[in-house]
């Protein structure tokens, strides 16, 4: 593909944004020109793209004149506001936010399950919660094969996921620890160090956690199945970077150990390791730094009938978040829909 494209990445100074402008380079994505935006606080920073130094700008709305393409990783806020203002101003946005993933008339898309329904974008489309990504990465190709009703998952999710500073308070407190002295706590309640908080986003009345509907809500419309059911535990566990999941899915139809490993060995970004006489499984250790997911750990479940428990871990500074806004900037191009259709309304 010629380079082409003017891209922005909003957000360019936080871990998503940084790991946004390492995807595009990595993967060769055909940018001619790179805008970096980022609050006032950052503007004038200077981050690298492809060897060479690009100042970060302020975000504002008339940055988007002239872009075709934008990356959102700036906080649900910040993508309320400036987003639709892109749109209107011709540029494709991919949101990381979770602002926009229950608009009806937004897709939310991971590509390699639902990719065609980037076919209905009308400028905007939207990255899913991480969590939810890596689960379905192993989730949809079952439930193509075996057709899912209920799933039933607890996450252990990496500190970085709440950004910098609690990958900073994690290593403080290990060294705090390890030298005697007292534990300090700023990002998280309790101590993170040597201990899993259940607890991840804030509570709602019934006691779930915003994150813990997020599998059942943006699941039903990944999948297209608006019958899906599912109850997720999320806890943040002290892993520097790649998040994990346990999941229990039962199925309409029988589903055999074997017969899910055929499923899931042909699916598309997913790795199976899953040999326990080995001691080979996904950790999230091994998962760090890579593109694709992996699933193990597969067995017949023994409570319910035509179940499976897996395990599945994956980098959710990746696939859930930088690396599948790149793929569905990909996706867009390989359909030819990377523009606002007509009828969008546009900045004169």
């Amino acid at each position: 593909m010629d380079d082409t494209l003017h891209v922005a990445v909003a957000g360019a100074t936080g871990a998503v944004g940084a790991e946004m402008i390492a995807t595009l380079e990595r993967r060769a994505f055909p940018v001619s020109s790179l805008t970096l935006l980022a609050s006032a606080r950052s503007a004038g920073k200077t981050l690298s793209f492809r060897g060479e130094d690009v100042v970060v700008r302020e975000l504002t709305a008339d940055a988007f004149d002239g872009v075709d393409l934008a990356l959102f990783s700036a906080g649900g806020d910040r993508s309320r506001a400036f987003a639709p203002e892109a749109v209107a101003r011709g540029c494709v946005v991919v949101d990381n936010s979770s602002a926009f993933r229950m608009e009806p008339d937004v897709p939310l898309v991971v590509p390699e399950i639902n990719g065609a329904d980037l076919e209905e974008h009308r400028g905007l489309v939207a990255n899913p919660n991480c969590t939810t990504a890596i689960t379905l990465m192993a989730l949809a190709p079952l439930h193509r094969a075996f057709g899912a009703t209920r799933v039933v998952a607890s996450s252990y999710q990496a500190v970085s996921g709440s950004g910098a500073k609690a990958v900073a308070e994690l290593e403080r407190q290990v060294a705090d620890l390890a030298a005697g002295r007292p534990v300090e706590r700023e990002v998280y309640p309790h101590q993170i160090a040597f201990n899993v908080l259940p607890h991840v986003d804030a509570f709602e009345e019934d006691g779930t956690t915003r994150e813990e509907l997020k599998l059942e809500r943006e699941g039903r419309r990944i999948l297209h199945h608006p019958a899906l059911r599912a109850s997720m535990t999320c806890v943040r566990v002290p892993v520097v970077r790649a998040h994990s999941v346990a999941v229990t899915a039962q199925f309409e139809r029988p589903v055999t150990r074997e017969s899910a490993r055929e499923v899931l060995q042909d699916a598309p970004g997913l790795v199976v390791v899953d040999d326990p006489a080995a001691a080979a499984y996904p950790t999230p250790l091994d998962l760090a730094g890579r593109d694709e997911c992996a699933v193990g750990r597969l067995r017949v479940d023994r409570a319910l009938d035509n179940a499976l428990t897996f395990w599945v871990s994956g980098d959710q500074l990746l696939k859930g978040a930088a690396l599948n806004a790149v793929q569905i900037a990909e996706e867009l191009l390989a359909r030819d829909v990377l523009r606002v259709p007509e009828g969008v309304a546009r900045h004169a």
